[in-house]
């Protein structure tokens, strides 16, 4: 099962975050407001999951391949930006 919401997350990010802030305890205490996780909904969601998932997972510890998935997931949310450009 948490492979599938993994594959969900890289096809959908912000319908697993919707589902993991109604039905899960995941985001709870992770931000001081509501402000950062409302702006990674909208424009970075692939990122707030990997934040979220370090936080979770590995305490907030950033080591390197945290750093390098961070760096991963930032290039998804940005190819989805520019992905829909098309050249004339």
């Amino acid at each position: 099962m948490p492979c599938l919401l993994v594959l969900l997350a890289l096809a959908t990010p912000r319908f697993v975050v919707v589902l993991l802030w109604l039905f899960s305890t995941w985001f709870t205490g992770m931000f001081n407001s509501l402000l950062l996780p409302v702006l990674g909904f909208i424009f970075v969601p692939t990122t707030l999951l990997w934040y979220s998932a370090v936080t979770n997972w590995f305490d907030g510890v950033w080591g390197v391949l945290q750093i390098a998935l961070l760096i991963v997931a930032i290039m998804i949310d940005t190819g989805l930006w520019y992905g829909t450009r098309r050249s004339s």
